[in-house]
Order: C-alpha cells, then sequence, then structure tokens
C-alpha cells in the first residue's frame, strides 16, 4: 500500500496494490497529483479505478489531473456525494476561492455492493456524518484486514460534522455498528494521520470508544 500525504489538508492518498501485478486502485487523490505520478513511476503501476470515500475538495483535487493522463479510469464515489464531484459549493472548494470541479463520477457505489478492480475485492460500507455519502471500503484478501476509511474514524478522533449535511449522531451510531463490529485487528487507513486498529479505537478513542461510554 503506497501513500501520498498531500499539503494544505495534511490528506492521504492510498494506492492499493498486489506484489506482481501492474494495476492499483487510487484512493482519494488529493492536491499532490505530481507526487502520485511519481510514485506509479516508480512502483510501474497504471491506475484501474479511482475511488473517492468523499467528495470534499481535499479528497478530489487530483480527480481531474487522473483524469486526464488515464481518461478510461473510471471514477468511483458514493451515490450519495457524487454531486459534490461537480458542485464546488457541496466540496466545499468554494468557500476557499477555489471553485474546484472534478469530472463526474463512472460509477457511484452503495451499501453491500462489492467493487472489485486490480484484483482487489472491496465491501462497501456507508458511513454518513462527516458526509452524507461518505463510504468506506472494506478489503478482507489480507490478514489483517483494511478498512479505506476517509474522514470517519482517525487515531484518537472521529471526521468532523460541522459541514451542512453532517451529523455527529449518525457518524457514532455508523461507526458502532459497521466499523466497531470488525476484528480488532482491522487496520484504519485514514484520510488524515496515521493508521490505527478497531481495537485501539473501541479501547481508547474519546469520542466514541471506551472513554465516551462505548462497551465493546
Amino acid at each position: 500500500m503506497g501513500q501520498v500525504v498531500s499539503a494544505p489538508f495534511e490528506e492521504n492518498t492510498y494506492i492499493a496494490h498486489f506484489q506482481g501485478r501492474n494495476d492499483c486502485v487510487i484512493f482519494d487523490p488529493g492536491f499532490d497529483p505530481e507526487a502520485i505520478f511519481d510514485y506509479l513511476s516508480e512502483q510501474s503501476l497504471v491506475p484501474a479505478a479511482i475511488v473517492c470515500t468523499h467528495g470534499h475538495s481535499d479528497h478530489i483535487a487530483g480527480n481531474s489531473a487522473m483524469k486526464r493522463r488515464w481518461p478510461q479510469c473510471p471514477l468511483v464515489i458514493g451515490a450519495g456525494d457524487a454531486p459534490k464531484l461537480t458542485t464546488p459549493e457541496l466540496n466545499l472548494s468554494a468557500a476557499f476561492g477555489l471553485a474546484l470541479v472534478s469530472p463526474p463520477a463512472d460509477r457511484v457505489l452503495h451499501e453491500g455492493e462489492k467493487f472489485n478492480a486490480a484484483g482487489i475485492e472491496l465491501d462497501v460500507l456507508e458511513i454518513p456524518g462527516h458526509s452524507i455519502g461518505h463510504i468506506v471500503l472494506v478489503c478482507r484478501q489480507v490478514q489483517p484486514w483494511r478498512v479505506v476509511g476517509g474522514d470517519v474514524l482517525f487515531a484518537g478522533s472521529v471526521g468532523r460534522t460541522d459541514f451542512p449535511d453532517g451529523n455527529f449522531d449518525d457518524l457514532v451510531d455508523a461507526i458502532h455498528r459497521k466499523l466497531f463490529t470488525l476484528p480488532d485487528d482491522t487496520i484504519v487507513l485514514p484520510g488524515h494521520g496515521p493508521a490505527t486498529t478497531i481495537g485501539r479505537e473501541k479501547h481508547t478513542n474519546p469520542f466514541v470508544g471506551a472513554p465516551a461510554g462505548y462497551l465493546a
């Protein structure tokens, strides 16, 4: 799993690929597409899909550059956040004076679907609260399992919920029902900050874990 961290929001882009294959999945291309291109070139990789966990500007800023280079590569996002790709007010870039627009989605995903690309099988979970159409992707092909989590669950924190379509109660409920039921050793790859595990957050997270009253 490759990782590129983009300023100014320290957003994590992940590049997932299996050893021995030259295709990959790019998750949440941020504001530094050139660094993503460099990683792909160094590893001799070609993207089979671009997957966005949600439609906020720091997670979609590199979409246009990716699609210009690989126009046939499908751009994928949760159905509820697809409108954010092409609407600066919804993806929050307008507030920063950027008016960022991504190409539209080639495919949208829903709860319970399986998405396959580059030999990687991902289970789709809808987890609203930070963004109404936020999805996380669970890969059960490797041990421990991996969760590409976007801005839902962080090491010691959770995604902010003060955006127009945010809701703290929805976020907490979905984390408890859909993430905290995964094995404790499941690795969470968040949209910002370091990786963590489900077990660590269940026991130590002050917003949704045991310190907040969660009973494992």
